[in-house]
């Protein structure tokens, strides 16, 4: 039904391209890291993706829930989460946001782990926590 005319709203973005930012590709090129330009944008490209769009915006709407104890009366302490941040961090994992520059021994591993983080963290920041300190433990670690 339409009742009047929306003019004070932005428009969709989706899909958009998160990586097409100059200055970003270039400083991945100037820090070494211009080998992981294609994967970049690959995921930029995801990351600005209806679909990428959409996870987050149901991962957002349905938080994680704590669930103490389950329909008995026995305790379980499991947190339920949507699937879509699941979703979220599958993606995340598969292009190695989590550890890679820890097995990568290229120059500008690190610069590029951190030009992904960037681009795909735009999906939906939130997913980003768990990943950045899986990634910052392994130095404290070892």
């Amino acid at each position: 039904m339409n009742t009047h005319e929306v003019f004070n709203q932005a428009t969709d973005l989706t899909p958009y391209d998160v990586s097409d930012d100059a200055s970003l590709l270039d400083g991945l090129d100037r820090a070494g890291g211009g080998w992981a330009r294609d994967e970049v944008r690959q995921l930029g490209a995801l990351a600005g993706g209806v679909e990428a769009q959409e996870w987050g915006r149901l991962a957002n709407e349905n938080p994680p829930v704590l669930r103490t104890h389950d329909r008995y009366g026995h305790r379980v302490d499991e947190v339920e989460f949507h699937p879509h941040w699941h979703d979220l961090m599958t993606v995340a994992v598969q292009h190695g946001l989590h550890a890679s520059p820890w097995t990568d021994d290229r120059v500008g591993a690190h610069v590029a782990r951190a030009a992904k983080f960037y681009v795909w963290g735009q999906a939906e920041a939130g997913h980003m926590c768990p990943i950045s300190m899986t990634y910052a433990v392994v130095p404290a670690l070892r």
